[in-house]
């Protein structure tokens, strides 16, 4: 069960946003991440709890941040509630979506366990519902993911193999490289991996 510790940045001057605590882990229903992410200053900044069944599909997603929550899980395309914490401005929604992202490097797992890409793999196009912090507002995004190198690197545990991924947005023609190692970001924009206590998962089991 891999716990450690991500920086969050700006993806524009690079300013430290907070750090997120997380672990993670598969289980019998597949993979669930937990987290809580706090400022440079320490002050809570909000969570993440998100648990996959074994195709990768959310089954289950909480969010919270200061001033909203947010409730979801795929069905019917992905399905969620996003209400304040008294639940007086409760609003519901579904789009047709694979599966959820956001600022946590938990969906970028989620993605790739969902597409579960090789490097003879096509590209693959992929919509998701994001919620942008603070306020957790949904918006729908195409992105599409490839699979364009996979290396072994030698640990004291035996071999450890990380993905790269290229990440195209879409909408803006964005481009990014994210690298993958079993169910830890290893560095993405905007994400760096700070501490580790123990090895990665495999992404498949």
């Amino acid at each position: 069960m891999p716990r450690g510790r991500y920086s969050l940045h700006d993806l524009h001057d690079h300013t430290l946003l907070g750090e997120e605590h997380f672990q993670c882990a598969p289980g019998p229903s597949g993979w669930r991440y937990v987290s809580r992410t706090i400022t440079p200053s320490g002050d809570d900044l909000g969570s993440v709890d998100l648990t996959l069944d074994e195709l990768g599909r959310p089954i289950r997603l909480e969010l919270h941040t200061a001033s909203w929550q947010v409730r979801g899980a795929a069905l019917d395309g992905v399905t969620w509630v996003r209400t304040d914490p008294a639940g007086s401005h409760a609003t519901e929604g579904n789009v047709g979506a694979h599966s959820f992202t956001g600022t946590s490097p938990a969906f970028l797992v989620a993605t790739a366990r969902l597409l579960r890409l090789t490097p003879d793999s096509p590209v693959a196009r992929v919509r998701l519902l994001a919620f942008t912090d603070p306020v957790l507002a949904p918006r729908t995004v195409d992105r599409s993911w490839a699979l364009v190198n996979s290396e072994a690197h030698a640990t004291d545990n035996g071999p450890l193999i990380v993905d790269e991924y290229q990440v195209d947005d879409l909408d803006t023609g964005e481009r990014h490289v994210v690298h993958i190692a079993g169910d830890v970001v290893l560095s993405a924009p905007g994400v760096e991996l700070e501490d580790l206590d123990s090895p990665p998962s495999p992404l498949v089991p």
